[in-house]
């Protein structure tokens, strides 16, 4: 059974760890209590990437925390990662379903309301919407979706949402309150000078959040 929890969700940066291990920041991250991590390594030769990757997989593994790895299947298959991320311009989520088989997670990006609705009908589990904020760390980031904009996507999508785009402790909840499942995070844990810190505060709010979201709900 596919069981994943998109509440704290690291999409990792090795640049911004600062010249810290990528490995160490995340398992200290994963300590304070993220959730889900995604590989991106946008630059990497293949070979260096896979290594990397079943590296990282055995880490999390220690955690029961799910690796996901963006954009390539290749990767994600050799290294036997639990699912893959896919954006517009990659392999398309019908063909990368296909590839990955039914048990794998697999989580596509969306920038419009639009993008949202056309993705009903795809086989992909969640959805990654944004940016909600302004940010620098995506260089080739969407228009700004901002949390209307969030909503949005959360009422037309029909599976969960994780909202990123420069989220941090004091923006954290108000992404949830806007309907999203969780929060994807790159800088705020990255670049986090105590990574573990950084996510129990993260995590903290996003709990409070959905609590109160469920409340609501009766």
């Amino acid at each position: 059974m596919k069981r994943f929890d998109l509440s704290l969700y690291l999409v990792t940066d090795r640049p911004l760890c600062g010249g810290r291990e990528l490995l160490d920041v995340v398992a200290r991250a994963v300590a304070g209590g993220a959730t889900l991590v995604q590989l991106r390594e946008k630059d990497a030769p293949t070979r260096e990437f896979v290594e990397l990757a079943r590296a990282m997989k055995a880490l999390l593994a220690r955690f029961a925390v799910p690796l996901l790895i963006n954009d390539r299947l290749d990767v994600a298959l050799a290294c036997g990662a639990d699912g893959v991320h896919v954006g517009q311009t990659d392999m398309h989520a019908a063909d990368a379903r296909a590839l990955l088989g039914p048990e794998a997670i697999l989580g596509l990006s969306v920038e419009t309301p639009e993008l949202a609705l056309a993705a009903r009908h795809l086989p992909v589990d969640y959805l990654g919407a944004g940016p909600v904020f302004p940010t620098t760390t995506k260089k080739d980031a969407a228009p700004v979706l901002g949390l209307a904009g969030l909503a949005a996507v959360v009422a037309g999508a029909g599976r969960p949402v994780a909202g990123i785009g420069a989220i941090g402790p004091d923006s954290a909840a108000d992404v949830i309150r806007a309907g999203a499942a969780g929060v994807a995070v790159v800088s705020a844990l990255c670049a986090a000078p105590d990574p573990r810190a950084a996510a129990a505060e993260l995590l903290a709010r996003v709990r409070a959040a959905q609590a109160a979201a469920r409340n609501l709900q009766g």
